[in-house]
């Protein structure tokens, strides 16, 4: 297949409906044609001798998925595990975690809310502590995040859960340059990487992190319900999946490879999703959703006022954009907007209250252009102007 135009040319690429402006591949993430088609073939595979598939065929195939993911994110395939999602990953290691009363876990104000919510139960049911740090929101330069996380490290932090980016805000952190704090500090790192797989280069075993929980269903093109957790080799021992099963004891990927019945065509559907993003354009994709998020935001930036809420050099393929300061900064005028945008101009793009101020948290996909930024602007400003 000859590589289309990035645009709209693309589109047919995915199932979207013709008439919307999708400029939200980062909840969700779309998944293409023909990567649907392929999972279906393997549905009917399993369905045609399901207990021989799920029983004694399925391991080998989740393992050279695992080694097709080590091909691309770096290390071995035997520390990568399959899981629902990042989310389920790191529920796993807070479930694992070895805390105790007077243990510090350490989070920021831009933790993602399911994260932050696993990692509040976690100490609660160990009595230990889950310590917030802000980062500076809009963001200037990297050193300003750095500085905040060394603010909330302590002799008790056990724990530092790290977005590489952060999920409403869509910053990219030096992940690298906190790690090395963290274990400075005699903490441990668990890496909440929802969204940097397929939007920036990635060694997930040279961040240097103990843990890393990553989605593949966004950036990287599998059916939904496809994430991935990788363990270091020194940890492996002592993590189990969320939801134990009949491998307990079994090691680390006998143990998340099996966690009792489910779907596990998202996972084998993973070489299609790789092979198709390799057909149009591998990493030329990161450039192009980079430089489309950044001129993005800027064209919304130069229409409102104000500036992006992060420099493009800290920004990967979600840019966010400024939205016009007589909007009501809060959670119900967003909701109501993007409920506006949905259903008066087929715009779907989530709406953020942060910081005083809305913003528009816009995914770059190579489905998207820069008119589609011009469109989206014109209704913000026409419900502004109704305020």
């Amino acid at each position: 297949m000859a590589k289309p135009d990035y645009g709209h040319g693309m589109r047919s690429l995915w199932p979207l409906d013709a008439g919307a402006i999708y400029l939200n591949h980062g909840t969700v993430g779309v998944t293409p044609v023909e990567v649907m088609a392929a999972q279906w073939d393997i549905k009917q595979r399993i369905e045609a001798h399901p207990a021989r598939f799920m029983l004694r065929d399925m391991k080998p195939g989740l393992r050279a998925a695992a080694d097709r993911v080590a091909a691309l994110l770096g290390g071995r395939g035997e520390d990568y595990v399959f899981t629902d999602n990042a989310t389920t990953g790191i529920n796993a290691v807070l479930r694992s975690a070895d805390l105790g009363p007077g243990d510090e876990v350490l989070v920021t104000d831009h933790t993602y809310g399911a994260v932050a919510n696993g990692a509040r139960y976690a100490c609660e049911r160990a009595g230990a502590t889950l310590v917030t740090v802000e980062i500076p929101f809009p963001i200037q330069d990297q050193d300003q995040a750095v500085a905040a996380i060394e603010s909330g490290l302590s002799t008790e932090t056990r724990l530092v859960i790290l977005d590489h980016i952060t999920s409403e805000t869509g910053i990219v952190l030096p992940l690298r340059q906190l790690v090395d704090l963290c274990h400075d500090a005699g903490a441990q790192v668990l890496v909440d990487g929802a969204h940097a797989p397929g939007t920036i280069d990635l060694d997930i075993p040279g961040c240097g992190a103990e843990w890393y929980a990553a989605n593949l269903h966004k950036w990287l093109f599998a059916p939904r319900g496809c994430g991935v957790l990788w363990a270091d080799a020194r940890v492996q021992q002592d993590l189990h999946p969320a939801v134990i099963s009949w491998r307990l004891g079994e090691g680390f990927t006998a143990e998340f490879d099996w966690t009792g019945t489910r779907d596990p065509s998202p996972f084998l559907s993973l070489p299609a999703a790789l092979e198709f993003r390799d057909r149009i354009g591998g990493d030329e994709i990161m450039n192009y959703n980079h430089a489309l998020a950044v001129g993005g935001a800027q064209i919304l930036a130069d229409r409102f006022g104000g500036g992006p809420g992060a420099p493009s050099w800290l920004t990967a393929s979600m840019g966010l954009a400024p939205l016009p300061e007589n909007l009501a900064p809060g959670k119900e005028e967003a909701e109501a907007l993007r409920d506006h945008l949905l259903y008066k101009h087929n715009i779907e793009v989530p709406i953020i209250a942060w910081s005083g101020r809305l913003w528009a948290r816009a995914a770059a996909q190579v489905y998207c252009q820069m008119s589609d930024f011009e469109i989206l602007a014109d209704a913000v400003a026409a419900w502004a102007a109704d305020r």
